[in-house]
């Protein structure tokens, strides 16, 4: 059956045992990845960064397809009972594939839908911005969900896409990032926002950053953690969260080996994690 907030209940349910399966385009999915960590320390995690591909910002929406499908059967064959696209560009552009794709063999979510339900029911947030890759503002899917839920809010859309290959590269916490991060945010399109929505899963690692470009005054949203909190409220509904009291298993799959990528997942993780080079690609 199919939930009212877009995510696939399966008809063939994995153990609670099972693992979570996510992927992204490079380390952003990590601060989805280390959310559920926190909030969820006992479920097993297989990540998948597509760094040979990245950014996923820049490319066409069926490139976008082929590669999350691709990773999607890499996930399914490890026997996940979730497929978590922990990438807003291929939330926005593939996410529909991927569900019908998955079928009743896991259940699947995206980073989008639980933001805009929580944005939606705060009565308080009247003017939300929206940064994001090429890819994510172009579809226009967070301002289309936001204005089906609640049409009178104001939103304001902006691309950033130098924001992906700057975290990507190293360059946060320093002049480079802040000049980037200042060069985008001081521009008229988010002028007089109350509250912005981190359209990417890389920028809640300058999340600190950009509240200190609005002087706090401004609600940046994180993401990650209402990703974590919604994928925790689907495994209990149905039945599927692993309530046992060992610690969660790990493993990081990256398309291409990138020394930042290990750096980042320590950073998130605070422990040595093993980076497996996997090559998926396929014909579809």
């Amino acid at each position: 059956m199919l939930h009212q907030n877009g995510f696939l209940f399966c008809l063939k349910m994995n153990k609670p045992s099972s693992p979570i399966g996510l992927f992204d385009s490079g380390v952003g999915g990590l601060t989805v990845a280390a959310a559920i960590k926190s909030i969820l320390p006992g479920e097993s995690m297989i990540y998948f960064g597509d760094t040979a591909h990245l950014p996923y910002g820049d490319k066409s929406k069926q490139t976008i397809i082929r590669y999350s499908l691709e990773i999607t059967d890499f996930l399914l064959d490890h026997d996940c009972k979730v497929i978590l696209i922990a990438c807003n560009s291929a939330s926005s552009n593939a996410f529909s594939e991927v569900r019908d794709h998955v079928g009743d063999r896991a259940l699947v979510m995206n980073v989008i839908d639980p933001v805009v339900d929580h944005v939606a029911g705060e009565t308080d947030i009247k003017h939300v911005g929206v940064i994001g890759t090429k890819a994510t503002i172009g579809s226009g899917t967070y301002a289309d969900k936001l204005h089906e839920l609640r049409p009178s809010l104001e939103i304001s859309s902006m691309a950033t896409p130098l924001f992906v290959p700057m975290i990507e590269e190293g360059f946060i916490f320093d002049d480079i990032s802040n000049a980037i991060i200042r060069s985008y945010l001081s521009k008229r399109d988010l002028e007089n926002i109350d509250s912005l929505i981190l359209g990417c899963t890389h920028y809640p690692i300058i999340m600190n950053q950009i509240s200190r470009f609005f002087n706090f005054d401004v609600n940046v949203i994180d993401s990650a953690r209402l990703v974590a909190g919604e994928l925790k409220n689907e495994l209990s509904a149905a039945g599927l969260l692993n309530s046992g009291s060992v610690k969660g298993e790990y493993r990081f799959h990256v398309s291409d080996l990138t020394d930042y990528f290990a750096i980042i997942a320590r950073m998130f993780f605070g422990e040595n994690i093993t980076l497996q080079k996997t090559d998926i690609g396929r014909q579809i």
